[in-house]
């Protein structure tokens, strides 16, 4: 039998205990060994090599008195991560704005920009231009300095590549395939991830928000496309080279239908404001205004906008029928700017999935609905970064820092 890989098992090891100080942190090394289930010989000597490499530090907590004498203790060694051994960016990238957020090695934000642009079908270039002009604005703010970026993770809404650092489609790139993370790395010389959007706000959920006590959810994101991720035992679902799942690619039309129909083309936000789209001139009619635009056309009760909406969000009842269906997840979480249109969209939504959910899983699937601003998404993609840094090979201070394309397919990926 193939034995696992030491070098591999050492790194998944250190993220672990890592993440745990983290999350439950100042621990003590028998806590370590409790909450990890790792043996106290392998704790210490990950421990040791963590504080040795300036990642934790030991702090006294109390002093620990002996019990029924009064005398006094020493006081009880705990570790916790020493926020200032690394700084990471994070990016969430739309159609109207793009979101910065510099944060320290536990994920606190130290830093954060706000950028307004127009982007649609843009060259790979421009787009790589205008998200390290906003990098290089985040850290003055901060009073920073690209040399103290140990990586930069990049959101945005479309089919990416997490493992090479390409876009294979999205609204905001004019070209397939574009390679956005080796532009980004010879621009600014960091090394560079690309996230989907809906697996950025599900790590930042994960981490800061509501699902901070959930090992198993699917989120779906309702914003530019619909996006799916999948959490599975605290780790992500990534498919072959790392791609995230796009759940508006998925098709609903019937397979004797005269026209395929895609999800996107009913429930994405453009589709919402312009009706159905198949064309991509429709797809970008949404570029007319933002988000919010939608919402006073209800209130002004535009009928169009309101049938599109109960449209969309019976579409989207079956698809989510369809995930509890395929993958029972304990809980679906909602997020995103399409869900500004409440009721319209909601109890379609409610009453199609009612409908669709087999009967014997209809105690599956309880959706949470989620309004969250632009700096839990770009906190997401920030703490897959530290996830990255987290998990790096044994014996390495922090991700290698390169602009080439090698380096970066060179570092090990943990969850």
């Amino acid at each position: 039998m193939k034995t696992a890989d030491p070098e591999l098992m050492r790194a998944i090891n250190r993220f672990h205990v890592l993440d745990t100080i983290r999350r439950h942190g100042p621990l003590a090394r028998v806590a370590i060994s409790e909450r990890t289930e790792l043996s106290p010989t392998t704790i210490s000597a990950i421990t040791g090599s963590l504080i040795e490499s300036g990642f934790i530090e030991p702090v006294s907590v109390g002093d620990l008195r002996n019990s029924g004498t009064g005398g006094r203790g020493r006081p009880r060694v705990m570790l916790q991560l020493k926020a200032d051994a690394a700084c990471v960016i994070g990016v969430k990238v739309s159609p109207y704005r793009m979101h910065f957020v510099l944060t320290d090695f536990q994920g606190d934000v130290l830093s954060e920009f706000s950028l307004p642009v127009r982007l649609t079908r843009e060259p790979v270039d421009v787009l790589a231009y205008l998200i390290a002009d906003g990098v290089r604005s985040c850290l003055i703010d901060a009073g920073r300095t690209l040399d103290a970026i140990d990586s930069l993770s990049i959101a945005m809404p479309g089919v990416i590549e997490h493992a090479t650092g390409a876009v294979r489609e999205s609204p905001l790139l004019g070209q397939p395939n574009a390679p956005l993370a080796a532009a980004l790395q010879d621009r600014l010389g960091i090394l560079t991830f690309l996230e989907s959007d809906a697996d950025a706000i599900a790590q930042g959920e994960r981490w800061f928000g509501k699902a901070r006590d959930l090992d198993d959810f699917v989120l779906v994101s309702l914003e530019h496309s619909i996006g799916l991720s999948i959490m599975n035992k605290g780790q992500l679902f990534r498919g072959a080279t790392g791609l995230s799942p796009n759940l508006g690619d998925l098709v609903i039309s019937a397979p004797d239908a005269p026209v395929l129909i895609r999800l996107s083309e009913l429930a994405e936000q453009s589709a919402i404001i312009a009706g159905h789209a198949r064309t991509d001139v429709a797809r970008d009619t949404f570029l007319s205004g933002p988000p919010d635009t939608i919402i006073p056309r209800i209130q002004a009760g535009d009928l169009v906008v309101i049938e599109n909406a109960a449209r969309a969000g019976a579409a989207l009842g079956t698809a989510l029928a369809n995930i509890i269906t395929l993958l029972a997840p304990p809980r679906i979480l909602l997020v995103g700017s399409v869900l500004g249109l409440g009721d319209h969209l909601l109890e379609p939504l409610r009453r199609a999935m009612k409908a669709a959910v087999p009967p014997a899983l209809a105690d599956l699937g309880n959706v949470d609905i989620h309004h969250v601003d632009d700096g839990l998404w770009a906190r997401g993609a920030a703490a897959l970064a530290l996830r990255e840094l987290y998990g790096s090979p044994w014996g390495t201070m922090r991700p290698k820092q390169s602009s080439s394309k090698s380096d970066q397919e060179g570092v090990k990926h943990v969850g």
